[in-house]
């Protein structure tokens, strides 16, 4: 059984675009960009993203177990707890919002938080479509051929 042809593109998609940003957590760990950058951090992330683009192909072929999906959106669910405080300061701090600052310095995380915030708001929503996905009969061509 397959699912939509559309949808089937949008899952692509999303794998290609999660998979860009797992590319760019290379950033992350450059000492030219980030003041003290955290190899650890920057690798999770891009475990992280790089788990949510695999799981947007894999599901093209067969269903996902629910354990993974959950232990999915738990991990953006705690991400977004940790790094929650610095988009909190960012939106109502004294220094007015941004989130184009180019470099981060550990005098000033709020902006990089702001942005892992996001981060983790636009991987739930990935597992959130995933998770509705895995749910949703897929389509059968012989049984729709039959219904015409």
């Amino acid at each position: 059984m397959k699912s939509h042809p559309l949808l089937s593109l949008v899952n692509i998609a999303l794998a290609v675009l999660f998979g860009l940003f797992a590319w760019l957590q290379r950033n992350d760990i450059d000492p030219a960009i980030y003041y003290h950058p955290s190899v650890i951090d920057a690798t999770l992330w891009f475990l992280f993203y790089l788990l949510i683009a695999a799981l947007f192909v894999v599901i093209l072929f067969r269903p996902l177990p629910r354990w993974i999906l959950i232990l999915a959106a738990l991990a953006c669910l705690i991400e977004m707890v940790r790094t929650g405080p610095g988009l909190y300061e960012n939106l109502f701090g004294e220094e007015s919002f941004t989130m184009t600052q180019t470099s981060m310095s550990a005098e000033e995380p709020r902006v990089e938080l702001s942005r892992e915030f996001f981060g983790a708001v636009i991987a739930l929503a990935g597992v959130g479509l995933l998770s509705w996905q895995n749910r949703r009969p897929k389509v059968d061509p012989h049984s729709a051929a039959t219904m015409r």
